[in-house]
């Protein structure tokens, strides 16, 4: 199987989105969790920013022992220097150096010519390869990068001693067979990159995030650069959570592998929503509260007969304690039977029947059922029965 290298960028890219934020002590507390998690790298944050990001990242490399931990520059000595003051304890320490290289990009942002940007990539790869073992090179844009301008900037960055080539989706813009065909294209340009990994960045503004991301692994990449929840600039990054869990269910399609604990997606996607205050739609894929959470009777009993039924993974392997069997006005007999059995009520035909039409008449008023209705519609109704367990549960 190949790895699949996992870079976080929860407190770079991630932190960069409006109310996202993060102190150094609370950067510290997901950095730990992103170790445990498992994933290879960590990018603690941009230092030039501000003194704050400093401290931030520093703070990070001081802290984590067992995976990398990388900080962004722009293609500038003095970026540079900051990122290396900033990664001066890490024991596993990468330069992460960005230039854009589509055309829209250099001529309105940075005001350069194709030829200076060129110039800019060999001379500060070499400068940060000079001083740091390990330097990762980000062609940002490079989805709407002229092709041929963009494999000559790969093998600059290669040649000043880059080993990790990123090509960005910025702006969300690809779609999953162009951006596969990049990788393909970028790779077939370095002679097929030996000793080369080839990074994806993933953007979320089409809702392509996931798919690119994959897209680029059957393109070649090996190293995949997420966010915790998908949070990121905009519509955000592509979701580690996602595709970690696409990954496992389809592993035999992908042919890939990765070295995360799945167990722990749950716990670092909490711990992130309560540093930074915003929770997860209750739809959204793997750490939700509806991604394990079934109300329709037909769903409600395969479930119960078969999880696979409606199913690809099971909570207990991301981590969610338990699914929900929600009572509402779609459940069916079969969930609701398991649902007054689990407090302590044996129902007969006839009582889970008037049971039903009780639950049925308050879900449509109320949406859905809380156990202490349940209890309540029990008591009533389940008379004869169960009277000391009943008693017990309540």
């Amino acid at each position: 199987m190949n790895l699949i290298r996992v870079f976080d960028t929860t407190l770079r890219d991630g932190e960069q989105a409006p109310g996202f934020s993060m102190s150094a002590p609370e950067k510290i507390r997901i950095a730990r969790q992103l170790e445990s998690l498992g994933v290879d790298v960590i990018e603690a944050g941009f230092p030039i920013a501000s003194r704050g990001d400093l401290e931030g990242v520093h703070a990070v490399a001081c802290e984590i022992r067992n995976c990398t931990v990388a900080a962004l520059a722009r293609a500038k000595r003095d970026d540079i220097d900051v990122v290396l003051d900033g990664l001066r304890d890490a024991v596993h320490p990468r330069v992460h150096i960005v230039l854009a290289t589509s055309d829209l990009h250099l001529q309105y942002k940075l005001r350069m010519t194709r030829e200076q940007a060129l110039e800019a990539i060999s001379t500060n790869v070499r400068y940060a390869r000079q001083h740091c073992g390990e330097v990762e090179f980000s062609a940002e844009d490079a989805s709407r990068t002229d092709i041929d301008f963009l494999c000559r900037a790969a093998k600059l960055a290669v040649e000043a001693g880059a080993t990790i080539i990123n090509l960005p989706d910025t702006v969300g813009y690809a779609l999953p067979d162009e951006y596969e065909a990049m990788f393909r294209r970028v790779i077939d340009s370095l002679d097929g990159a030996p000793g080369i990994i080839l990074s994806a960045h993933g953007h979320n503004d089409l809702g392509l995030g996931v798919a690119n991301s994959l897209a680029a692994i059957r393109g070649g990449a090996r190293q995949l650069e997420l966010t915790i929840n998908g949070i990121g600039e905009r519509a955000g990054n592509a979701s580690l959570e996602e595709v970690a869990v696409a990954l496992r269910v389809r592993q035999a399609t992908l042919g890939v592998t990765t070295n995360l604990h799945l167990d722990k997606l749950y716990a670092t996607s909490q711990l992130l929503s309560e540093i930074t205050g915003v929770a997860v739609a209750a739809n959204k894929a793997v750490v939700g509260s509806n991604a394990f959470a079934h109300e329709a009777g037909i769903h409600q009993d395969g479930i119960l007969k078969n999880p696979l039924t409606y199913e690809i993974i099971s909570p207990e392997e991301v981590g969610v304690p338990k699914r929900q069997l929600v009572l509402g006005k779609h459940s069916g007999r079969n969930a609701l039977r398991t649902a007054l059995v689990e407090i302590g009520y044996t129902p007969t035909p006839e009582e889970l029947d008037e049971c039903y039409k009780r639950v049925s008449a308050l879900a449509d008023e109320s949406k859905n059922v809380q156990t202490r209705d349940l209890l309540a519609i029990a008591r009533r109704v389940i008379r004869t029965r169960g009277t000391e367990t009943a008693v017990a549960a309540g």
